[in-house]
């Protein structure tokens, strides 16, 4: 016997055994019955041996099909298993897909995102975890999160999408790019109109989580000049940072969407002379961006943003006034 049977022509093999006509177990096959015939012709070839007695009344075993009839049941139940397995293990392969988030879901559009995963025709699952846009990083490269938002200042020139940050290799899709904007009381008016970075560097400003993007961005940008600015207060809400500095005790930055949404009557004002602009970007490790689920995240995210070589980054969505918790 040169090579194992084909499950098909065992299949034939048993159904003719247990119905006794090649006509019956055509029938129940849904082959013809010279279709039936071949494969128990080839069956009995390949093994060497006469399986049947070919009588007017049907088809009884021999003595050696006998005994191979319970190996052919074993047979097809193996490969049955084989590919229940194997569906198993690809859908639990190809079905998960872990998510740092950032900043509020309907700037991030998280939720088209989600959805376009979820209603693929792979249906993958997503897993979400909310946190400091520094942390989300981090966490992808030790392997706890697939893909991640993040958050950097704009590059002066180069638009490279692979960049090394904090000692690992990270592929980077811009999603947008948007503006930070400088804060301050109503009655700081004088302080930081008409101002520059190094004006503002000596007032007190609201202190933000260690990894998130507002303390990295501001640390970025006093660093150089020698020192860093006093921090008074804290917050990690975004929206709770207007509040402090109406309460007329510190400067903050605040992105454009929030700053929409007071609908109140403003208590601070705008510093006119500085504006820090950043990317909003999606994030994998370079040596993962290979695989097939974060292939699909970042097409995903090509689709629900409408990104095209060559055009320029759309601009963040202005989302309803909310007051709950955001994180950067």
């Amino acid at each position: 016997m040169n090579d194992l049977p084909r499950t098909q022509a065992l299949r034939c093999f048993i159904t003719v055994a247990r119905e006794g006509t090649v006509s019956r177990a055509a029938g129940l096959l849904n082959l013809t019955q010279p279709a039936v015939s071949l494969q128990l012709k080839g069956l009995e070839e390949s093994t060497g041996l006469q399986l049947f007695n070919r009588t007017p009344g049907g088809f009884t075993l021999t003595e050696a099909g006998a005994a191979l009839l319970p190996l052919a049941h074993k047979a097809i139940s193996a490969s049955s298993d084989f590919r229940t397995m194997a569906d198993s293990m690809r859908e639990s392969l190809r079905g998960s897909l872990r998510v740092g988030t950032i900043l509020d879901p309907e700037f991030i559009r998280l939720g088209p995102f989600v959805r376009s995963l979820a209603t693929s025709l792979k249906k993958t699952e997503v897993f979400l975890r909310w946190g400091m846009s520094d942390d989300v990083l981090a966490q992808i490269g030790k392997g706890d999160l697939d893909v991640g938002y993040y958050v950097d200042a704009t590059p002066p020139s180069s638009t490279a999408s692979e960049r090394h940050i904090e000692g690992g290799k990270y592929q980077l899709a811009p999603l947008m790019s948007y503006p930070y904007r400088v804060i301050a009381p109503a009655e700081w008016s004088d302080k930081v109109q008409g101002k520059d970075w190094p004006d503002l560097i000596d007032l007190p400003w609201l202190a933000t989580p260690t990894h998130s993007a507002h303390r990295r961005l501001l640390d970025d940008i006093f660093r150089p000049m020698g020192s860093l600015p006093k921090r008074v207060a804290f917050s990690n809400q975004e929206e709770a940072m207007i509040d402090f500095v109406e309460s007329g005790i510190c400067l903050s930055l605040a992105r454009d969407v929030i700053l929409d949404r007071v609908t109140r009557k403003r208590n601070f004002v705008i510093a006119d002379k500085v504006t820090l602009t950043c990317d909003l970007s999606f994030a994998c490790l370079t040596s993962r961006r290979h695989e097939s689920v974060i292939s699909d995240a970042f097409s995903a995210m090509q689709v629900v943003w409408d990104l095209k070589p060559g055009n320029a980054l759309p601009a963040p969505v202005v989302a309803p006034r909310s007051r709950k918790a955001v994180r950067r």
